[in-house]
């Protein structure tokens, strides 16, 4: 059976070994239609920015994954995050 990708999402398999300190603990891929890269912030270095999430999930053969996806960070959405918006509004000064 062929493998389904769909566009902006992918997957992180847990590795079952590691060959050394440095080898990852999560392998995979992602599927990103790079012909579609409007609305996409860039860093002044011209990097690409986009959010990433994931899902803990289980496969048919038992064996732990996440579930990942990306949203594409417009400038507006770069812009409208404040340095407010991190800080902790309980702490009276």
């Amino acid at each position: 059976m062929d493998k389904k990708y769909y566009k902006d999402s992918g997957s992180l398999n847990a590795s079952k070994s590691k060959k050394s300190q440095n080898s990852p603990d999560y392998w995979g891929e992602i599927c990103i239609d790079i012909k579609d890269m409007t609305n996409v912030t860039k860093t002044p270095d011209g990097h690409y920015i986009f959010a990433i999430s994931g899902w803990k999930k289980m496969s048919k053969a038992g064996n732990t994954y996440l579930s990942i996806a990306i949203k594409r960070k417009s400038q507006n959405d770069v812009n409208q995050a404040s340095p407010k918006d991190d800080m902790n509004d309980d702490i009276p000064f």
